[in-house]
């Protein structure tokens, strides 16, 4: 059995959820992971926020638009109007479950409640398509199996178990559930942040030990760097897990930074592919390597750079443990880090914390901090052995660069620098390590 995911622009029309229903409909037994339409999960996290404010004009008028959308969806696929009439009460029935548990106490879990509801609403739909087509399906409500005890480290055994319960009560060709969506450790209703839906596919994936996962986008697959600011970027035909997740985690945008975990160790392959292009190849995300050596670019914004500097300290037993210490106890990760004699510089994706952090560190040491930059990010197995590998350096006299990473792993090389230079220093990279026509750069 294979997985197969779709995100919310292949979902994000009547149009498109009929090529999805073409793409699934081969005959093969499949469980099939949808995303919400395209820009609804935008509007439920505003609905969170009207509801924490207690914007009751503001509550209606999403809702209405979120009621609006769903139903010029069903009238649009559903020729029947008695069809039509049953899909819109359901809608309604939901729209109008959102509205009262906007008017509860916020919560952390009236937030997953109700920025999860676009998955609910788009898998009714798509599995009443698939039904009015004569196409053998069942839909699953993914809060009877995606018991996520830790998001970080899902308990994939205990989705097993009840899963297979689930899909052994009745056999179907395909099974249409949520992504995104799960329940915590004390059973409520949870999610797997943003971008979720591909995690979700791969917990399925490990759980029943499909033959593959798609991940089914509007791209084809992995490009060597990011099309939208560089010309003349190539698909990258295979990735090793490991390459994968660098790429995911330092920003490419087309996977979830862990959605390839839950698969590694089972040697399952991830296949990325363009839902509006299905023939192209795309993308193959397994253990096998390809080749060695120099394969992409990403880069991840939005990151905070501190500089902790101490004269007396520093070297100190115990010192670099008490700065850790601080980070993890508001649950702040780091992803970049170097030491001098005198300093400590690292990076931090998470700000929300950093006015405590700065505090407890600053009664022993001096800290700088300077936001708005970007981690740029070289993959490759084994790319320090590349023999183009040194190029990527000839950026320092191009670009000011804030701090640079390699020995954490064998497959990437990380840059800091500041956001306004990110594109010129995709750029630079491309000319410089994959040999194409010379980049313009911003001026």
């Amino acid at each position: 059995m294979k997985v197969l995911k779709f995100g919310g622009t292949s979902v994000g029309s009547p149009e498109n959820l009929l090529k999805v229903k073409e793409i699934v409909n081969d005959g093969q037994q499949k469980v099939v992971v949808l995303s919400a339409m395209s820009g609804v999960t935008d509007l439920l996290v505003k609905l969170t926020e009207k509801t924490a404010s207690n914007d009751k004009k503001g509550i209606k008028n999403i809702l209405n638009t979120l009621e609006s959308k769903h139903i010029e969806v069903i009238k649009t696929l559903f020729e029947d109007r008695t069809q039509q009439e049953n899909h819109i009460q359901y809608i309604k029935e939901c729209i109008a479950a959102m509205y009262v548990i906007t008017t509860n106490e916020d919560t952390e879990e009236i937030y997953s409640k109700l920025v999860t509801y676009g998955e609910t609403l788009l898998t009714y739909i798509f599995s009443a398509l698939l039904t009015t087509n004569s196409i053998s399906n069942r839909l699953l409500d993914a809060k009877n199996f995606m018991h996520i005890d830790s998001v970080e480290a899902p308990n994939i055994e205990k989705v097993s178990t009840l899963l297979d319960e689930i899909l052994n009560q009745e056999r179907v060709d395909i099974y249409v559930t949520q992504g995104f969506v799960c329940r915590d450790i004390k059973g409520k209703i949870g999610h797997l942040k943003r971008g979720g839906s591909d995690y979700t596919a791969t917990i399925i994936g490990a759980a029943i030990e499909a033959e593959e996962v798609q991940i089914w986008t509007d791209i084809d697959g992995f490009h060597n760097n990011d099309p939208r600011y560089v010309e003349n970027t190539r698909r990258i035909s295979h990735l090793t897990y490991d390459e994968a997740a660098e790429l995911a985690y330092f920003g490419a945008k087309i996977l979830h930074p862990q959605t390839v975990s839950p698969v590694t160790q089972k040697g399952i392959p991830v296949l990325l592919k363009n839902t509006f292009n299905p023939v192209a190849e795309g993308t193959i995300i397994s253990n096998q390597y390809g080749r060695k050596g120099l394969k992409a670019i990403s880069a991840k914004d939005n990151i905070t750079a501190i500089k902790i500097k101490s004269n007396r300290m520093l070297m100190a037993h115990g010192y670099l443990r008490r700065i850790f210490e601080v980070f993890d106890n508001y649950q702040t990760a780091i992803d970049m880090i170097t030491t001098s004699e005198i300093a400590i510089s690292l990076t931090i994706d998470n700000d929300r914390h950093l006015p405590e952090i700065v505090r407890e560190i600053e009664n022993y040491a001096e800290v700088t901090v300077e936001r708005n930059h970007s981690i740029i990010c070289v993959v490759g197995e084994g790319v320090i052995a590349d023999q183009e590998a040194h190029k990527l350096f000839e950026v320092l006299n191009y670009i000011p660069v804030r701090m640079i990473s390699y020995g954490g792993s064998n497959n990437n090389i990380s840059i800091l620098v500041e956001t306004e230079d990110k594109v010129n220093t995709l750029r630079f990279l491309n000319q410089k390590l994959f040999c194409y026509e010379k980049e313009e750069l911003v001026t």
